[in-house]
């Protein structure tokens, strides 16, 4: 059977309880939990689940169920934008899966999801049906405020489910797609201002952006400093020491500078690999260099002293 990842991305971060009932409800049978990622700021968590896809299909109902129990939108507070208590779902193919399987389980889920909750459904990135559909930024636009409005346009409506929100758990948002880097960057300063420069600058879609990286700028009130959130959709094209250094180098103009990053959920050991590559200028660097991997092909001892 194919293995896929799915990485749920939640709208609650600040009641560990609610957190830890959603995480429980996930890790069912036959389905591993490898990550919980909170954050209060933002007021989200994201979840990385694998498995089969049966098993993952009945997890991920288990999870909307509960979200749907206990989180109100209306209630929401968090920096991160999202339309739903479960806001999105993307299925990721794993080794010895394809992406044609991924977008079957994206779409059997939608469906599901729509008729047991009620919920408006729209589908994303390879599991989109229209072309005007496919990038996330563009089905979050105007959040779970802003939805109304869009529903009302018989342009929006949704691929699966009624044509109008949930009244307190909004919309979802399901999809398929490849690998997917949540990378952060914590500026010195607190100027939510300077952050939402920055990521204008760093984004694709600005001109000479980084290829393949989606930013904005938002204020973390815990910390009292500004963070340009990127996602880095292909880490081949943009690694993660060239999303650094662009922001870096962005912050210094601006009078500001970079003193922490952060990943949110998990990271294919490519991408860390090649970030230590670029990082120390090596000529060759892989997986075999390190003397724990090798200890282990040899069946040996797993740790060095």
């Amino acid at each position: 059977m194919p293995l896929l990842e799915c990485v749920p991305n939640v709208s609650e971060g600040r009641r560990p309880e609610v957190v830890a009932a959603l995480a429980r409800t996930a890790a069912s049978p036959g389905v591993t939990l490898l990550d919980v990622s909170s954050d209060p700021d933002h007021d989200r968590t994201v979840l990385t689940l694998a498995g089969e896809p049966e098993p993952l299909h009945e997890a991920l109902l288990g999870l909307y169920a509960e979200a749907v129990a206990a989180i109100d939108l209306t209630r929401h507070r968090g920096v991160h934008p999202r339309v739903g208590a479960v806001d999105v779902v993307p299925f990721v193919p794993l080794a010895g899966a394809t992406m044609a399987e991924a977008v079957a389980a994206a779409l059997r889920l939608a469906e599901a999801v729509a008729a047991r909750f009620e919920l408006p459904v729209f589908l994303y990135e390879e599991a989109a049906r229209r072309a005007e559909r496919r990038r996330l930024p563009d089905l979050r636009r105007g959040g779970f405020e802003g939805l109304p409005a869009r529903l009302a346009d018989p342009a929006w409506e949704p691929d699966f489910g009624p044509p109008r929100l949930h009244p307190t758990a909004g919309a979802t948002i399901i999809g398929a797609r490849p690998f997917l880097i949540a990378f952060n960057a914590l500026l010195e300063t607190g100027d939510p201002a300077l952050a939402r420069r920055i990521a204008s600058r760093v984004r694709e879609s600005a001109a000479g952006g980084l290829p393949a990286v989606r930013a904005i700028g938002v204020y973390l009130e815990s910390r009292r400093r500004a963070q340009v959130s990127m996602n880095l959709l292909d880490f081949r094209r943009t690694s993660l020491t060239a999303a650094l250094e662009r922001v870096r180098r962005e912050a210094e103009a601006l009078g500001t500078c970079v003193v922490a990053s952060e990943i949110v959920g998990l990271v294919p050991e490519e991408a860390l690999l090649g970030a230590l590559r670029e990082a120390l200028l090596l000529e060759r660097f892989d997986a075999d260099l390190v003397l724990e991997r090798r200890l282990e092909r040899a069946g040996g001892v797993t740790g060095a002293r």
